[in-house]
């Protein structure tokens, strides 16, 4: 197959032709016009969509990612929530069983259930205290990509050596960790942040907290790039301040959705807007990953910089190396955007599966 516009290849953006089948097979350059051309976006913090959510199931994981893929995400990590141990079970049973539909399922990211009871935020009242055994077991269920937890907790550093051993990443979150706690938690083997800046300790000048410290030394963070959870301006201080920060939703069941009252694994928040409330907190998003390109447009990067960003480098974080930019012998995962950067096709491996 062939494909026409302004490519973003390795190099930055080339005028040319997309010769792909499965995989890219070359990029021509010729003085041709036409749309954008990027890979497919890699979302890894994702708890649903088009109403469904990850907790509930395959049939819901399957809803949530084939949502995903019409607004050009090809690759994501269904996200759990902090549940009682059968719940999350039946939830990575799910996850396992969709992938074996849906190539664009890349396995699990476990927000919780080691979480500090002191920052749940909108996740449901069911913190655990860190336990390797356990932790063992839902390794064996489900491919888990990323962990989330709260570096404060007893046990805590022990099963951060554990994943990390199994080359899972560990990232800080729903923690209220000093700095101190959140330093030894790196050192540990811990990777990344998650939702920057959103439940964890604040960055004061006389005790840095946990975002203190990902301004510090983070290489690697997640943050919602929706102009709700984080100013834009926070946004571009990350941006000088992490290197491979990148983006994610932290899309909810009621993305795609109508104004109204949605499941978060046993909560319930309600869909107002663009925003997603428990109460007066913020409870995940409604956004996409198309959308949070052209957020971050709107906010001053460019658009190389953010698409890099939403697929390049969540990419290289997990250490895929076969996607996130368009080369020769990648998966031909891509993404056309009009001059509105607005979805016009998204192909997965190779086939056109939108628009």
């Amino acid at each position: 197959m062939i494909l026409e516009g302004r490519i973003l290849s390795p190099q930055g953006f080339v005028r040319g032709r997309l010769h792909f089948s499965e995989r890219i097979l070359a990029v021509e350059e010729a003085p041709v016009e036409g749309p954008y051309i990027l890979p497919g976006f890699l979302d890894l913090h994702v708890h649903g969509g088009l109403g469904a959510d990850a907790m509930e199931g395959k049939e819901a994981v399957l809803r949530m990612a084939r949502f995903h893929l019409q607004h050009g995400t090809t690759g994501l990590l269904p996200t759990t929530v902090t549940a009682p141990p059968e719940a999350i079970e039946k939830a990575l049973r799910g996850i396992a069983e969709a992938m074996a539909e849906c190539e664009a399922l890349l396995g699990a990211h476990l927000e919780g259930p080691f979480l500090s009871p002191k920052r749940l935020g909108a996740q449901p009242p069911f913190p655990q205290k860190p336990d390797p055994a356990w932790m063992e077991d839902l390794l064996a269920r489900a491919p888990v990509r990323v962990v989330t937890l709260a570096p404060e907790l007893p046990g805590a550093l022990e099963l951060v050596r554990l994943l990390a051993g199994r080359g899972v990443r560990v990232q800080l979150g729903h923690t209220a960790a000093g700095y101190e706690e959140a330093l030894h938690a790196l050192e540990a083997g811990a990777q990344g942040f998650t939702h920057l800046f959103n439940a964890m300790t604040p960055l004061h000048h006389r005790a840095p907290g946990v975002a203190g410290l990902a301004l510090e030394r983070g290489l690697w963070a997640e943050l919602i790039p929706d102009g709700l959870h984080v100013h834009p301006a926070a946004l571009r201080l990350a941006l000088k301040s992490v290197p491979g920060l990148y983006f994610v939703t932290d899309a909810v069941a009621a993305a795609g959705m109508p104004d109204g009252v949605y499941p978060l694994g046993a909560q319930r928040v309600e869909k107002r807007g663009e925003g997603v409330w428990l109460g007066e907190s913020l409870a995940g998003s409604t956004l996409t990953m198309d959308q949070a390109l052209r957020k971050l447009v709107a906010f001053g990067l460019s658009l190389e910089e953010a698409a890099r960003r939403l697929s390049t480098y969540p990419a290289r974080y997990l250490g895929l190396k076969d996607r996130g930019e368009i080369a020769p012998g990648k998966r031909a995962d891509l993404l056309v955007l009009g001059e509105d950067l607005r979805v016009e096709a998204v192909y997965l491996g190779g086939r056109r599966v939108a628009r």
